[in-house]
C-alpha cells in the first residue's frame, strides 16, 4: 500500500476520519474485489497529488464490517468523502480518475 494511504478500522473511524480537521477520503474495499484493485492505483495517485489537502484512507470491509455496515455500504468499492464528520460525496463502483477528481475539488 502507497505511503500516502493510511489504513483504518472500525476502532480507529472516528478519531481518524470523524475527527480530522481536513477532509477525508475513505476506500471501502476488499482483497478479493477486482473493481477495487482497478481503482485503487487511480487512488494513489490522487493520494500524492492531492495529500497535502486531503486525507487518504482504506478500509477493508471484510476486516471491518461495522463501518460500512453504519454508512449502508452494499456494494465495493465505495469511495466516501467526510468533511467536518460528515459524508460530503459518495461514489459507489469503478469511476474514471477525472470523476474522482471533480468530486475532490468539490470537496475542497
Amino acid at each position: 500500500m502507497s505511503e500516502g494511504l493510511l489504513e483504518i478500522d472500525d476502532a480507529s473511524f472516528d478519531s481518524q476520519v470523524l475527527k480530522s480537521e481536513k477532509p477525508v477520503l475513505v476506500d471501502f474495499w476488499a482483497p478479493w474485489c477486482g473493481p477495487c484493485r482497478a481503482i485503487a492505483p487511480i487512488v494513489e495517485e490522487l493520494a500524492e497529488k492531492f495529500g497535502n489537502q486531503v486525507i487518504f484512507a482504506k478500509c477493508n470491509v471484510d476486516d471491518n464490517p461495522i463501518t460500512p455496515g453504519k454508512y449502508g455500504i452494499k456494494a465495493i468499492p465505495t469511495l466516501i468523502f467526510f468533511k467536518a464528520g460528515q459524508v460530503a460525496e459518495q461514489i459507489t463502483g469503478m469511476v474514471a480518475r477525472a470523476k474522482l477528481e471533480e468530486a475532490i475539488n468539490k470537496v475542497l
